[in-house]
This record gives structure tokens, C-alpha cells and sequence, in this order.
């Protein structure tokens, strides 16, 4: 799979899913078809464009569905979106960033189900003992984008 091969499924209040290859999940989370539109077509095309060519990209700006989120799935996804470009935390650093420093494993949990890689940055979540994994697209895929970050890489 190539690294901009990116799909996603969004409206004019924001996105609701950001997905790498395939777009079964995209189906699967929302009901509207998911595609991967012309450049230009969306806003968040031109920045996920940059990102891949190795520019750094502040995807701050670029609003997320949260509906149904609980309080601290809102607190680790302010967390994870303050996790700088190119600089990696701990899922205990980041549940701890969130405010409940022993929630190691929830905040696994969640980032494991982030439906917003890159504009929730889940891939600067590292295992304290190592890379960790990456969602369904697993560790290789999550080394690649902190290499393009120049983020320090454990082992």
C-alpha cells in the first residue's frame, strides 16, 4: 500500500473518518460513500497531499465528528492532536496528558479505533517497551509516517 493512498468521508462541518487504502472501513463507519476525490475537491486534500511529500502540516484547523464520544475520548483527542509533528508520548504519557495517567490501556484502545489518522495523530503514540502497533494497517505502516516526521523511531 502506498503511503498517499488515502480515503475519507467527510461533510461541510468536518470529517467524519480518514482512512489509509481500502474503504471497507469507511463504508463500514459511515453511511456515506467513501472516496478518494480529486485534489482540491476538499479542503483536507491539499494538506494530506503536503504531508506525504514530506512538508510539515498543522492539521489543527481541521474539524472532527466526535459525536458519541465519551468526555475522555475528548480529552485524548485534544491530547493527541497537542503531540508535536515528529515527536512521539507513551499511551501512559498520553492517557496521563488526558488526565487519568493509569488509562495506558484505554488510550490504546482508542487510538486503535481512531477513526482520524493525521488529523488525530495516533501514530506519535509509541509502546513504552517499543514501536507498539498501528491499528489494522500495523507497525510497519506506523514506523513509515514517524520516518517521514524525522520522529525519533524506538526499537
Amino acid at each position: 500500500m502506498l503511503l498517499t493512498d488515502v480515503r475519507y468521508a467527510a461533510d461541510g462541518w468536518g470529517v467524519g473518518s480518514l482512512r489509509f487504502g481500502d474503504d471497507t472501513l469507511l463504508h463500514h463507519e459511515l453511511p456515506s460513500p467513501a472516496t478518494r476525490p480529486p485534489a482540491g475537491e476538499h479542503p483536507l486534500v491539499g494538506p494530506i497531499e503536503r504531508y506525504f511529500a514530506g512538508e510539515r502540516v498543522d492539521f489543527g484547523a481541521v474539524k472532527v465528528d466526535l459525536e458519541g464520544a465519551t468526555p475522555f475520548e475528548w480529552e485524548l483527542t485534544a491530547a493527541l492532536r497537542a503531540v508535536p509533528y515528529g515527536e512521539t508520548v507513551t499511551y501512559g504519557e498520553l492517557a496521563a496528558l488526558a488526565g487519568r495517567p493509569r488509562a495506558h490501556r484505554a488510550a490504546g484502545s482508542f487510538c486503535a479505533r481512531n477513526r482520524f489518522p493525521l488529523v488525530v495523530p495516533c501514530h506519535r503514540v509509541v509502546a513504552s517497551s517499543g514501536l507498539g502497533g498501528y491499528g489494522w494497517l500495523g507497525g510497519d505502516y506506523k514506523r513509515r509516517l514517524l520516518a517521514l516526521e524525522g520522529a525519533h523511531l524506538p526499537l
